[in-house]
Protein backbone atom coordinates (compact mmCIF):
# COMPACT_ATOMS: atom_id res chain seq x y z
CA UNK A 1 0.00 0.00 0.00
CA UNK A 2 1.71 3.42 -0.91
CA UNK A 3 1.81 5.71 1.54
CA UNK A 4 0.65 8.36 -0.99
CA UNK A 5 -2.83 7.34 -0.79
CA UNK A 6 -3.06 8.54 2.74
CA UNK A 7 -1.91 12.24 2.34
CA UNK A 8 -4.38 14.22 2.96
CA UNK A 9 -4.55 18.28 3.24
CA UNK A 10 -3.59 18.43 6.75
CA UNK A 11 -0.36 17.00 5.73
CA UNK A 12 0.56 18.58 3.01
CA UNK A 13 -0.10 22.14 4.70
CA UNK A 14 1.88 21.38 7.78
CA UNK A 15 4.34 19.26 6.13
CA UNK A 16 4.08 15.75 8.54
CA UNK A 17 4.45 12.36 7.39
CA UNK A 18 3.79 10.40 10.70
CA UNK A 19 1.52 7.77 10.68
CA UNK A 20 -0.65 8.87 13.47
CA UNK A 21 -1.50 12.17 11.45
CA UNK A 22 -2.16 10.39 8.32
CA UNK A 23 -4.99 8.00 10.37
CA UNK A 24 -6.34 10.81 12.31
CA UNK A 25 -6.60 13.07 9.13
CA UNK A 26 -8.02 10.53 6.88
CA UNK A 27 -10.73 9.50 9.50
CA UNK A 28 -12.29 12.40 10.99
CA UNK A 29 -9.80 15.55 11.92
CA UNK A 30 -9.26 13.75 15.04
CA UNK A 31 -12.91 15.22 16.28
CA UNK A 32 -14.49 13.35 19.27
CA UNK A 33 -18.36 13.13 19.14
CA UNK A 34 -20.27 15.23 21.31
CA UNK A 35 -22.02 13.66 24.15
CA UNK A 36 -25.39 15.19 23.11
CA UNK A 37 -24.93 13.79 19.78
CA UNK A 38 -24.49 10.25 21.04
CA UNK A 39 -26.66 10.31 23.73
CA UNK A 40 -29.39 11.30 20.72
CA UNK A 41 -28.34 8.59 18.57
CA UNK A 42 -28.83 5.51 20.94
CA UNK A 43 -32.16 7.67 22.25
CA UNK A 44 -33.39 7.22 18.40
CA UNK A 45 -32.20 3.61 18.16
CA UNK A 46 -33.91 2.88 22.01
CA UNK A 47 -37.50 4.71 20.20
CA UNK A 48 -36.99 3.26 16.98
CA UNK A 49 -36.50 -0.68 17.49
CA UNK A 50 -38.72 -0.22 21.04
CA UNK A 51 -41.57 1.44 19.60
CA UNK A 52 -41.32 -1.19 16.96
CA UNK A 53 -41.18 -3.81 19.27
CA UNK A 54 -44.09 -2.89 21.17
CA UNK A 55 -46.35 -1.94 17.88
CA UNK A 56 -45.57 -5.74 16.99
CA UNK A 57 -46.95 -6.77 20.22
CA UNK A 58 -49.38 -5.11 20.54
CA UNK A 59 -50.97 -5.78 16.87
CA UNK A 60 -53.83 -8.73 15.86
CA UNK A 61 -51.28 -10.22 13.41
CA UNK A 62 -50.83 -13.99 13.68
CA UNK A 63 -47.48 -15.05 15.43
CA UNK A 64 -45.67 -15.66 11.91
CA UNK A 65 -46.47 -12.34 10.51
CA UNK A 66 -44.86 -10.87 13.97
CA UNK A 67 -41.79 -12.80 13.15
CA UNK A 68 -41.62 -11.49 9.60
CA UNK A 69 -41.39 -8.11 10.76
CA UNK A 70 -39.28 -8.93 13.90
CA UNK A 71 -36.62 -10.72 11.65
CA UNK A 72 -37.28 -7.63 9.20
CA UNK A 73 -36.07 -5.45 11.66
CA UNK A 74 -33.02 -7.55 12.72
CA UNK A 75 -31.44 -8.18 9.24
CA UNK A 76 -31.90 -4.39 8.44
CA UNK A 77 -30.20 -3.48 11.55
CA UNK A 78 -27.28 -5.38 10.98
CA UNK A 79 -26.99 -4.97 7.23
CA UNK A 80 -26.87 -0.67 7.34
CA UNK A 81 -24.45 -1.30 10.25
CA UNK A 82 -22.45 -3.63 7.84
CA UNK A 83 -22.37 -1.02 5.18
CA UNK A 84 -21.34 1.86 7.59
CA UNK A 85 -18.44 -0.09 8.38
CA UNK A 86 -18.02 -0.99 4.81
CA UNK A 87 -17.76 2.28 3.29
CA UNK A 88 -15.84 4.20 6.52
CA UNK A 89 -13.11 1.42 6.30
CA UNK A 90 -13.05 2.17 2.30
CA UNK A 91 -12.55 5.96 3.13
CA UNK A 92 -9.62 4.98 5.76
CA UNK A 93 -7.68 2.79 2.73
CA UNK A 94 -8.61 -0.69 5.27
CA UNK A 95 -9.34 -3.26 2.59
CA UNK A 96 -12.78 -4.67 1.87
CA UNK A 97 -13.69 -7.30 -0.58
CA UNK A 98 -16.18 -5.71 -3.41
CA UNK A 99 -18.01 -8.91 -2.43
CA UNK A 100 -18.75 -8.03 0.70
CA UNK A 101 -19.19 -4.30 0.02
CA UNK A 102 -21.68 -5.67 -2.25
CA UNK A 103 -23.77 -7.98 -0.25
CA UNK A 104 -24.08 -5.25 2.68
CA UNK A 105 -25.74 -2.85 0.29
CA UNK A 106 -27.62 -5.54 -0.79
CA UNK A 107 -28.93 -7.17 2.08
CA UNK A 108 -29.89 -3.38 3.34
CA UNK A 109 -31.72 -2.62 0.04
CA UNK A 110 -33.52 -6.22 0.58
CA UNK A 111 -34.23 -5.56 3.84
CA UNK A 112 -36.07 -2.20 3.18
CA UNK A 113 -37.95 -3.60 0.19
CA UNK A 114 -39.30 -6.71 2.31
CA UNK A 115 -40.64 -4.13 4.67
CA UNK A 116 -42.50 -2.05 1.92
CA UNK A 117 -43.67 -5.44 0.43
CA UNK A 118 -45.13 -6.78 3.62
CA UNK A 119 -46.60 -3.50 4.78
CA UNK A 120 -48.25 -3.32 1.10
CA UNK A 121 -49.58 -6.66 1.09
CA UNK A 122 -50.76 -6.33 4.89
CA UNK A 123 -54.31 -5.84 6.40
CA UNK A 124 -53.23 -3.31 8.40
CA UNK A 125 -54.60 0.87 8.63
CA UNK A 126 -52.53 3.03 6.68
CA UNK A 127 -51.10 5.31 9.75
CA UNK A 128 -50.03 1.20 10.78
CA UNK A 129 -48.16 0.92 7.67
CA UNK A 130 -46.81 4.35 8.06
CA UNK A 131 -45.86 3.89 12.08
CA UNK A 132 -43.62 0.31 10.91
CA UNK A 133 -41.76 2.17 8.44
CA UNK A 134 -41.16 5.49 10.19
CA UNK A 135 -40.55 3.82 13.26
CA UNK A 136 -38.17 0.64 10.98
CA UNK A 137 -36.37 4.00 9.31
CA UNK A 138 -35.34 5.65 12.42
CA UNK A 139 -33.84 2.18 13.96
CA UNK A 140 -31.42 2.14 10.26
CA UNK A 141 -30.17 5.48 10.59
CA UNK A 142 -29.58 5.50 14.44
CA UNK A 143 -27.28 2.37 14.60
CA UNK A 144 -25.01 3.69 11.52
CA UNK A 145 -25.16 6.67 13.95
CA UNK A 146 -24.37 4.85 17.14
CA UNK A 147 -22.17 2.70 15.05
CA UNK A 148 -19.91 5.76 13.68
CA UNK A 149 -19.98 7.28 17.49
CA UNK A 150 -18.42 3.86 18.82
CA UNK A 151 -15.97 3.54 16.24
CA UNK A 152 -14.92 7.15 16.64
CA UNK A 153 -14.32 6.97 20.31
CA UNK A 154 -12.75 4.29 20.08
CA UNK A 155 -9.91 5.36 17.45
CA UNK A 156 -9.36 8.87 19.55
CA UNK A 157 -9.09 6.51 23.00
CA UNK A 158 -6.41 4.03 21.24
CA UNK A 159 -4.82 7.15 20.09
Amino acid sequence: MSTEKFTTSYEVETGSTSKENKTASNNFGGLKPTAAFIGASWVALGLGLISYCIGLWNSDMMLNEKGYYFTIILFGLFSAISVQKCVRDRAEGIEVTDIYYGLSWFTTISSIILLVVGLRNAELLLSEKGFYGMSFALALFAAIAVQKNTRDTKFLNDK
